[in-house]
């Protein structure tokens, strides 16, 4: 290879570096993250207690395809979004 062949292999080094910095820091682990909250969003289950991005806590009553509707208190249910849920909260301590 001539020099200029190697001054042009030289100064793209730096923009596939960032790339692969780009890749393997912000967009794989994101990536990851979403398929995980999907995983989760899909195993909803009736009877699931859970929080929603907003801060309220529910227990599931019913599901539908785009929606869920939701008991935060006696007598008290809202229909939210799916996409509205923020976890499943595991420990079934706390009372609605």
């Amino acid at each position: 290879m001539n020099e200029e062949a190697m001054a042009a292999m030289l100064s793209w080094m730096p923009i596939l570096f960032m790339v692969f910095i780009f890749y393997f820091m912000l967009y794989k682990p994101q990536k990851k993250a979403r398929e995980e909250r999907d995983k989760m969003l899909k195993s909803l289950q009736i009877g699931a207690r859970i929080i929603t991005i907003g801060g309220i806590y529910g227990t599931i009553t019913e599901i539908y395809s785009e929606t869920i509707k939701i008991k935060i208190a006696e007598n008290v249910v809202i229909e939210i979004g799916r996409g509205a849920v923020s976890m499943i909260i595991e420990n079934q301590n706390t009372a609605t």
